[in-house]
């Protein structure tokens, strides 16, 4: 160690030097709690000590022993001792050097067995007397000075009761020396570093009832469920705020405001993907698209939500079925709803609103019912019965749709109405629509567009107002043909839509 021949600058350089240390020691991370609670500590040590000039000493090693009492609060009583035994600068005799003092301890834990501590304390050190001491001339020799002490150290665990202790110490003394007609007051600064063992006796477990690494002294959530993280004092995470804390949380990245369950997940009652609590349109239909509230998108403005509309290009202002797509009653190529004279003969000449050179418009087009229409009112009945005979199937010669699409053209909604009315007035009886194509394409290809098209005419008469229960939609594909004939005529003859009566209890 060094020593200063000025001993205010040293005793300024030294106190800055511990409060950078200090100052560094106390950023290191207290989270964790104490695991156990200290009551006695008793230590040995080799210190290195320095003396100031006035005491023409050389620095020597000293040997040091220490007993504690620990306080509340993390204070602590702690008493020491050390003998050294220097030489005087101008030779090689040596001095013994005695020193005791009594300090306060305030102990900051790091983690859960360290911990750093500041002192504040007084002692006293008696150099010599008598022997070697007062024939080598050294003024020092006989003096008894008092000083304070101010040091800085740290305790590291090595075991739960065996602790590693470094520690450096500032003693500004102040003392006389000289014979009894001479005394004068000398004043010097005195520097130490010990390095030494500590074991802490009837050291005993902190008690933590609900095992969450938080001691109960320290704990203000005495009740955390196990498996929970918790903070330094021992109160649950919670960083989705979702009300699940961090550990239990299988969904620790939920959105603010969605309502969760127990394990914190989002719920989804009706499948949108938009969690409830956030689901502005929370019993939104299965099937439909939604935007990111959760409400069904309409693209056309149709009224038909996307996903359940099969003609999500609809222009504005046309009607539409159940399955969102426009009619054109009198099939002259203006959509109802847009057409102003919707009566045209078939096959007559329209000009872009739907009239005829002899017709006078019966609307105008802001006439046009904004709510979907999903059928025109038939124009006649059908010549024959609708009602299937148990067990057979019937083709329903007028149901008709776009080519290559599931979208019923305008001329299928007599029969379909016609089949409705019936099925109104039978309310006992169950009917299969069964959807078909012909051979040609892919398998899998005509399997599913005759599923499509035999929901589209389930999805019609529902429409109606006959039960979804009362149907049953499925498509074979081209697996049942009606004629092995593969002209054109043939092909348009498996191209077909089928009804069969259901027996009871099926």
């Amino acid at each position: 160690m060094r020593t200063y021949r000025y001993p205010n600058r040293g005793s300024a350089r030294a106190l800055r030097l511990l409060g950078v240390l200090l100052l560094t020691l106390s950023c290191v991370s207290t989270a964790q709690a104490q695991e156990r609670r200290y009551l006695f500590e008793v230590g040995l040590a080799g210190a290195y000590q320095s003396y100031g000039d006035s005491t023409e000493l050389k620095g020597s090693i000293a040997e040091m022993g220490r007993f504690g009492v620990w306080l509340p609060l993390n204070f602590g009583l702690e008493a020491e001792g050390s003998i050294a035994k220097p030489k005087i600068k101008a030779g090689d005799t040596k001095v013994s050097v005695k020193s005791g003092a009594i300090s306060l301890l305030y102990n900051v834990p790091v983690g859960t067995r360290s911990s750093v501590y500041g002192k504040l304390g007084v002692g006293g050190t008696k150099y010599g007397p008598g022997g070697s001491c007062s024939s080598s001339g050294a003024t020092i020799c006989g003096t008894t000075s008092n000083f304070p002490v101010v040091g800085l150290g740290v305790r590291v665990g090595m075991t739960p009761t065996w602790m590693l202790r470094a520690e450096a110490a500032v003693s500004p003394n102040k003392g006389t020396t000289g014979p009894a007609t001479a005394k004068r007051t000398i004043k010097f600064t005195n520097i130490g570093l010990n390095v030494g063992v500590s074991l802490m006796l009837g050291s005993k477990p902190l008690p933590d009832n609900d095992r969450d690494g938080v001691p109960n002294n320290r704990d203000r959530c005495g009740d955390t469920p196990s498996g929970a993280q918790v903070n330094e004092f021992g109160c649950p995470t919670d960083n989705d705020g979702d009300g699940v804390a961090n550990g239990l949380d299988k969904c620790p990245n939920t959105a603010v405001g969605a309502t969760v369950d127990s394990s914190g997940c989002p719920r989804d009652s009706d499948g949108d993907n938009i969690a409830d609590g956030v689901d502005r349109c929370p019993d939104t239909p299965a099937g439909v698209l939604v935007d990111s509230t959760g409400c069904p998108k309409d693209s056309d403005g149709d009224s038909i939500a996307d996903g359940l509309d099969r003609c999500s290009d609809t222009p504005k202002g046309a009607t539409v079925d159940a399955l969102g797509c426009p009619g054109d009653e009198d099939s002259d190529g203006v959509l109802d709803g847009l057409d102003r004279c919707p009566r045209t003969s078939i096959g007559a000449a329209v000009n872009a609103s739907g009239c005829s050179s002899s017709q006078a418009p019966t609307r105008s087009p802001s006439s046009a019912p904004t709510q979907p229409s999903p059928a025109p009112p038939p124009r006649q009945a059908p010549s024959v019965s609708p009602q299937p005979p148990a067990g057979s199937a019937r083709v329903l010669e007028g149901v008709t749709f776009e080519p290559g699409s599931a979208r019923l053209q305008a001329g299928s909604y007599v029969e379909l109405d016609s089949i409705a009315k019936f099925l109104l007035a039978n309310p006992t009886t169950r009917i299969e629509i069964g959807g078909h194509t012909d051979d040609s394409g892919v398998p899998a290809d005509n399997m599913r567009i005759s599923s499509l098209r035999a929901e589209a005419v389930r999805n019609y008469l529902v429409a109606k107002g006959v039960p979804f229960q009362q149907m049953v939609a499925r498509g074979y594909g081209a697996s049942a043909p009606l004629t092995p004939d593969t002209t054109p005529r043939g092909r348009a003859a498996n191209r077909r839509v089928e009804i069969r009566q259901l027996p009871p209890g099926t």
